[in-house]
């Protein structure tokens, strides 16, 4: 009988939708306008970092059409509302695409970025690097940008729920040492966007620069999964990569590990005899001069490293 069905289901909607934007000034004035007129529950203190969110979004809708179009664009109004149907979440993101509707190339030119010597010769003066080469920066921007949206999908889907590494539900942050499994959302957010702030040094053709606990466990992880896509055949060396030029130094994880972190003190984490060692006072970290690594230090910047920018933007 017709409406006697009242089992509850999950569905998934999946749209494609190809525009045309004929007035990119028109578009951006008026996502502009979106934005100012929408409203916003802040809590309280926060209300200078939500500002500093706002003025980023505006300023990277002034550069982008995509990015005006994205602002523009819910989703949720594709599903009718008191229908039966709740709408449980959504993701959607605008690409800039040809004419023809494929994606244009969105990774950096990292042969440009990190220019070698044309023999492959380790230690060459006239490269910008002999450790962080074309192949090399091109997997770990990738995985970083992988485990940073691993991030933020433990942030959605977990909240601030304790991590529990028995039940396989996680992306990432069952992969962080024990002591951080009972951080919140806000500090899991942040711990995501060191991934992404690893992935723009590379995007400035830098080698990544650890500035603090959370991209020193960051890049530990990039080189993990870096060498796992290489080894099981999904690093995009094979396809939208292959083009890039090889070199004597490529893809050694070991070595990179040695190059670009300034020791493995956070490693000690995971060494459940070390219980404690990430605590200031704790006699093995004295001893070490390992500092301050309970999780509340995880973004405060290392003495020899510069600040990143308080201001940047959250990606998720």
């Amino acid at each position: 009988m017709a409406g006697s069905d009242t089992n509850k289901r999950r569905l998934k909607v999946t749209a494609e939708v190809l525009v045309d934007v004929t007035d990119p000034a028109a578009l951006k004035r008026a996502a502009l306008q979106h934005i100012d007129e929408l409203s916003y529950v802040v809590p309280e203190g926060e209300e200078e970092a939500h500002e500093r969110e706002l003025a980023t979004e505006r300023d990277e809708v002034r550069d982008d059409a995509a990015a005006a179009l994205q602002a523009m664009i819910d989703p949720d109004l594709m599903v009718p509302e008191g229908k039966g149907v709740d709408v449980h979440g959504a993701t959607y993101w605008v690409d800039h695409v040809d004419e023809h509707g494929q994606s244009l190339p969105s990774w950096p030119d990292f042969t440009s970025l990190f220019p070698m010597c044309e023999y492959g010769k380790v230690g060459c003066e006239d490269c910008a690097s002999s450790y962080v080469i074309p192949r090399t920066a091109a997997v770990l921007w990738s995985v970083a940008g992988l485990l940073a949206d691993h991030g933020y999908d433990d942030v959605i889907e977990h909240g601030d729920d304790p991590v529990d590494p028995e039940n396989g539900l996680w992306s990432v942050f069952d992969e962080f040492p024990r002591i951080t499994w009972r951080q919140d959302a806000v500090w899991r957010r942040q711990a995501a966007r060191a991934f992404d702030d690893l992935a723009a040094d590379l995007t400035a053709g830098n080698w990544p620069q650890l500035a603090c606990p959370a991209e020193e466990m960051a890049l530990h992880l990039m080189l993990e999964y870096g060498e796992s896509a290489v080894n099981d055949g999904w690093s995009g060396l094979e396809s939208h990569f292959a083009g890039l030029p090889e070199h004597a130094n490529d893809l050694d994880w070991d070595l990179l590990s040695d190059v670009l972190c300034q020791d493995s003190d956070i490693l000690s984490l995971f060494d459940a005899s070390l219980d404690g060692i990430e605590d200031p006072d704790d006699e093995q970290n004295r001893y070490l001069g390992m500092g301050d690594y309970t999780p509340n230090a995880w973004f405060a910047t290392f003495d020899n490293m510069n600040p990143r920018d308080p201001r940047r933007p959250f990606r998720r």
